[in-house]
């Protein structure tokens, strides 16, 4: 069986920044999983990674001589999964718009678009590929439910003993050993509802899926999951959520508003933070693009906020429609903060923005780890000192 490699396209990992400034691409969630996730339990096989050189000694590379090298933003499907499987060595697929999917190698490969030394196959059958940031939200929904079909197939969900929750089509909710949930409404009319191990919804949630919550997560009294919403392992949510993902390890724990965004890890909104995630003339929603450094049109009416690892916002901040925070910001003040807030920054938009010191950002990201018995070890520590050169030039503040 080949070694199975998941690599970043360098055009894809730019347009997927913040978020792939700490993982590889493949580390990013989407439906209930990360798509590496996705593809280790697809293949049956342990994958690693083809990264960026200072994020490898984190998300190591493991080869042989028989390679089996996918694409990390490539999620995969039952036609995928079969074409990928019966590649040759030599092979490489592309799509009809010349995107790399896959290869399969006796020899270590290195990211590159030359094709001379490979038999190349062309896939045109539909798949899915997140490209951008903004893909994340919108696809989610579709790969809860792929993930929830393939994920409780042959499975049997644990009973909901709590006589005062209330469910809609109960076939499309499973629930995994050890979640509690209490006087709340899972709805699964519109899609499944996936509620993961040792989870807690507290009384009076009110859940539409398609919807999915990670391990030991916990959805706070009254909190309000419009559909497409994926709340991913160790993290607490509150208040009203619609269309976003929480990676991992974050927290929106109060009320407040979240739509059309995505949270990396140990992120933390502060009570009664909001975003706006529609504008006011309904027009097309700007992104920050790190690609082009300006705004760029999504195609999205509907943008919320993307934050990176390890940023946090006090209470009542207030994030404008089609908003990006960088990795390990510390965001707060009245007003709607700019529409980019470069990774490493200090404050907000009435009180003004400094740089983040990198030693007191490890410490405060040392700490939130710690918190949560997680320990923060020197390869993190290291991450954030190539994030923070990495980003230097962008805060000119």
């Amino acid at each position: 069986m080949p070694a199975v490699i998941l690599f970043d396209d360098p055009v894809l990992r730019t347009q997927l920044l913040p978020l792939t400034y700490t993982r590889p691409i493949a580390g990013i969630r989407c439906g209930i999983q990360t798509i590496a996730e996705k593809w280790a339990g697809c293949l049956n096989s342990t994958v690693s990674f083809q990264t960026e050189a200072y994020l490898s000694t984190k998300f190591t590379s493991i080869k042989t001589g028989d390679n089996l090298y996918i694409n990390g933003g490539l999620c995969p499907d039952v036609e995928l999964i079969k074409v990928i499987n019966s590649l040759e060595i030599g092979a490489m697929l592309i799509s009809e718009k010349d995107e790399l999917l896959a290869l399969r190698t006796d020899k270590s490969w290195q990211y590159s678009r030359e094709t001379g030394q490979f038999n190349l196959l062309t896939y045109s059958k539909p798949f899915t590929l997140i490209r951008n940031v903004w893909d994340i939200f919108t696809f989610n929904g579709a790969q809860i439910k792929a993930d929830f079909e393939r994920i409780t197939s042959n499975k049997k969900s644990i009973a909901i003993s709590d006589p005062f929750t209330h469910c809609y089509n109960p076939d499309q909710i499973f629930v995994e050993e050890g979640a509690v949930i209490k006087a709340s409404i899972l709805n699964a009319e519109n899609g499944p509802v996936y509620i993961g191990k040792n989870a807690l919804i507290q009384e009076g949630s009110m859940v539409q899926g398609p919807f999915a919550i990670g391990e030991s997560s916990v959805l706070a009294q009254g909190t309000k999951i419009r559909p497409n919403t994926t709340i991913g392992p160790f993290c607490k949510a509150g208040g009203e959520i619609s269309n976003s993902i929480l990676t991992a390890y974050s927290n929106k724990g109060h009320d407040g508003y979240l739509g059309n965004s995505v949270l990396g890890e140990w992120c933390n909104l502060g009570a009664n933070t909001n975003n706006s995630n529609l504008k006011n003339d309904h027009s097309i929603v700007k992104l920050h693009s790190y690609a082009t450094n300006q705004l760029e049109n999504t195609g999205l009416t509907n943008c919320g906020l993307i934050m990176g690892d390890y940023s946090k916002a006090g209470i009542s901040t207030m994030f404008n429609t089609g908003t990006i925070v960088g990795v390990s910001v510390n965001v707060f003040g009245g007003g709607f903060q700019q529409k980019h807030i470069p990774s490493f920054s200090w404050g907000g938009s009435a009180e003004g923005i400094c740089e983040y010191r990198l030693q007191k950002a490890a410490a405060v990201a040392a700490d939130t780890v710690g918190r949560r018995n997680v320990d923060f070890e020197e390869t993190d520590r290291a991450i954030l000192q190539a994030v923070f050169d990495l980003t230097q030039n962008q805060r000119n503040y």
